[in-house]
């Protein structure tokens, strides 16, 4: 049987959660996690998933990209950096 250890619970960003205020959302935290007996480790993504007035669910990796990408948006189906995503939610808001 597989067993793993969270090692670590990924923070979320400050900068995106203050332009959530005014949308109805909820958080899955990302964990850092590391099977029993290996070295291997599993890196889980960071939620925000937007409810109203749109449904919008934004995945933020800490993975260190070339492209310095690291926010994915599920339903457009795109890379995203922080500067975009403050974009995208200005655009939603109107």
């Amino acid at each position: 049987m597989f067993e793993f250890k969270t090692i670590k619970i990924i923070k979320t960003n400050d900068e995106i959660l203050n332009n959530l205020k005014s949308y109805k959302y909820k958080i899955v935290k990302g964990k850092i996690k590391t099977l029993s007996n290996t070295n291997l480790q599993f890196v889980s993504h960071v939620q925000y998933i937007i409810t109203y007035p749109t449904t919008l669910t934004i995945l933020e990796y800490k993975v260190n990209e070339i492209s310095n990408k690291p926010f994915y948006i599920k339903e457009y189906k795109q890379k995203y950096n922080l500067k975009e995503i403050k974009q995208i939610l200005v655009k939603i808001s109107k």
